[in-house]
């Protein structure tokens, strides 16, 4: 399969997973993650550091993630209510490595966050996955997003998936 190939599958699979999120189909989205996915989001003092031996901002397990799930969708999540209305935009995507059933992407995104009575809220950042081939599609392995702000108090908390 050529690099293009496959850069276009995996745009096609990051444009579904963006519109999944974006519509708070969290259960779908739970749908694409690999038994042993992970998602980080590492502070932006080391963008580069591990969530073994550096605070991250989020740094969950695939039970974690599902938990993370539940407490979105719940009518009681005061941070979620009523839901922000996000839309995303992922571009520049680049295939790092493909060997065997794995795919490492990056990519850039930009999330608008909108809420009743509130500012809009931009979330800037680069992004890199593992994917694993399941059939026709991948599911995810590691999803690791790295915000460019140089401050984080001023987004607000990040009570969605980013």
């Amino acid at each position: 399969m050529s690099a293009a190939s496959i850069r276009a599958e995996v745009e096609d699979f990051l444009f579904l997973e963006a519109d999944l999120l974006d519509n708070w189909k969290l259960k779908e989205w739970e749908a694409l993650l690999a038994d042993d996915a992970t998602y980080q989001i590492p502070a932006n003092d080391d963008p580069e550091g591990d969530f073994r031996s550096s605070l991250f901002i989020i740094a969950d397990d695939r039970e974690r993630i599902h938990q993370r799930i539940i407490r979105a969708l719940d009518p009681n999540c005061h941070a979620e209510h009523p839901k922000s209305r996000l839309s995303r935009i992922i571009g520049n995507v680049r295939i790092a490595s493909a060997e065997g059933d794995l795919v490492t992407a990056t990519a850039n995104f930009i999330v608008n966050r909108y809420r009743r009575y509130e500012r809009t809220f931009e979330y800037v950042g680069h992004c890199r996955y593992v994917l694993k081939r399941d059939g026709a599609s991948f599911k995810i392995k590691e999803r690791r997003m790295t915000l460019k702000s140089h401050e984080l108090g001023s987004l607000g908390s990040v009570s969605f998936i980013l």
